[in-house]
């Protein structure tokens, strides 16, 4: 018979293959092999705050570990830690990674039943829905008046963002992360060359070209065909992320929920705030194989090379003039003003059938709830000095990295606002308008946010390579991939 990592026996501590089986199967298991892995060692406290003292400095002298992965918020921090060190006393250590070796690290590292890392990069997908009991509940010290106070409280925190990268399964739960970084999919477009060919475009297709939510999947389609035939200044209308990676898995879902189909039944709500039990697949629904057989024929217009990039090679495409326009995260944009400055629009992805939907990936810190000590209420010095409003200006304002803010405070200081048009000088902040549209209810773009859907996302991109590649129709990719899924929901935690 199968059996649980949590039914397993710790006395001896789990095995890698064990751990990682964990980070595929499930949150229960996780924490159950955290949780009892820690079972018979004394928990250091949490040293009280002397009476008058700086909260600030309470944990003055303390090193702790910050695991990330290699994101631009993070390169910012990194690059200017000085400001948190003078605050607080605290050394911070930050370890760079892949997101893929991040879980693994993570994983391995809750399960030893200590925390080598007590601040955690928690990918809502990869981390916090499978790993949630093993992210200390935030609450702890936002309550707590012996630390400082969170300006702004969490309502300053975009909403959806709270809830789809700080929160599992209940709105009024645990908090385990708090939105620190906001990348989100939107319409990027060379501007200079919608702006040249408006007119004979616009009388060639009989509607107005303008890239925005008001523009269809099918009118974007046929823009990138009309570049194709027109316009000597690129080769191709659009690019694609269709590489066999996560990425395709991101394409598609633009185009899936603009058609009004989705993953699971649980649809938008399991990715808000995630869930163990998402339902049945949806992708054997007739949104989902309209949405599939509308992707296949958009990549038989987009750049040959679409099949090979993922985002980054989208966006180096954009920059090369090889393509007009591509869905991308919205952060490329200070890399594109960089190469082509004030050459690059950003709008809302088109519309489908049923509404216009951009991917939302964003991602929370948390603190290991394994952390013990000073080095516990250190974490949450630095969680809450990292996701400040000053420290999210300083970012955007960074040259080392940048990111674009998750409180709303930060979007409504003029120096932003301003931002916002050219000449600007925090390029990021040109998709300002596009991304606040795109965090809208009924505009994000939410994956399933639940314990197995690293499986799930290999299942999709691994059927829509196959679709694309004339392996499968639309239908049979879809039906293979309903099947995957609900195979693997049934499983649940079990190896």
């Amino acid at each position: 018979m199968p059996k649980r990592l949590d039914r397993l026996d710790l006395s001896r501590g789990p095995t890698r293959r064990e751990v990682l089986r964990a980070g595929a199967w499930g949150a229960g298991a996780l924490a159950g092999a955290a949780l009892l892995g820690a079972c018979g060692k004394e928990e250091a406290p949490v040293p009280p705050l002397a009476q008058g003292s700086d909260p600030w400095r309470r944990f003055a002298g303390t090193t702790i570990n910050f695991i990330s992965e290699n994101t631009a918020p993070t390169a910012a921090i990194a690059a200017n830690l000085k400001p948190f060190t003078d605050l607080t006393g605290i050394r911070v250590q930050i370890v760079n990674l892949e997101l893929s070796a991040l879980v693994q690290r993570v994983a391995l590292d809750m399960a030893s039943g200590d925390a080598q890392y007590q601040v955690i990069y928690a990918d809502p997908y990869q981390v916090l829905a499978p790993y949630a009991g093993g992210l200390a509940d935030l609450r702890e010290f936002i309550e707590d008046d012996s630390y400082p106070e969170l300006e702004g409280g969490v309502e300053d925190f975009i909403p959806t963002q709270m809830d789809a990268a700080g929160r599992f399964e209940r709105a009024d739960g645990p908090i385990y992360a708090l939105p620190y970084d906001c990348p989100t999919m939107i319409w990027q477009y060379r501007a200079d060359l919608f702006e040249k060919y408006h007119d004979p475009m616009s009388n060639d297709l009989g509607f107005d070209p303008t890239p925005g939510a008001d523009r269809t999947w099918e009118e974007y389609r046929k823009i990138a065909a009309w570049f194709n035939d027109h316009v000597d200044e690129v080769k191709y209308g659009t690019g694609q992320q269709a590489k066999q990676h996560d990425s395709l898995q991101c394409d598609f879902s633009n185009v899936l929920w603009s058609y009004g189909g989705d993953y699971f039944e649980g649809g938008q709500k399991a990715g808000l705030l995630g869930t163990t039990d998402p339902g049945a697949s949806r992708l054997r629904e007739d949104t989902a194989i309209e949405a599939a057989a509308f992707y296949g024929d958009l990549l038989k217009v987009a750049h040959p090379g679409s099949r090979t990039w993922d985002w980054d090679g989208v966006g180096a495409a954009l920059r090369a003039k090889e393509i007009a326009m591509c869905p991308n995260w919205h952060e490329f944009a200070a890399s594109n003003e960089q190469v082509l400055p004030g050459k690059i629009g950003y709008a809302p992805l088109p519309k489908g059938p049923a509404r216009s939907s951009d991917i939302y990936g964003g991602t929370g810190i948390g603190i290991a709830a394994n952390s013990t000590g000073a080095a516990r209420g250190a974490a949450w010095l630095f969680v809450n000095w990292a996701t400040s409003p000053k420290t999210q200006l300083a970012n955007l304002k960074s040259k080392a990295g940048g990111g674009t803010p998750t409180r709303t405070s930060v979007y409504e200081l003029p120096e932003v606002k301003k931002a916002e048009h050219r000449p600007s000088a925090l390029p990021n902040m040109l998709t300002g308008p596009a991304v606040s549209k795109a965090w809208e209810k009924d505009h994000i773009g939410l994956r399933p946010k639940i314990p197995m859907w690293n499986e799930c996302d290999t299942a999709i991109f691994t059927s829509l390579s196959k679709m694309i590649a004339g392996q499968q129709s639309p239908k049979e990719a879809m039906v293979d991939t309903a099947d995957k899924f609900d195979r693997v929901v049934s499983r649940g935690w079990f190896a």
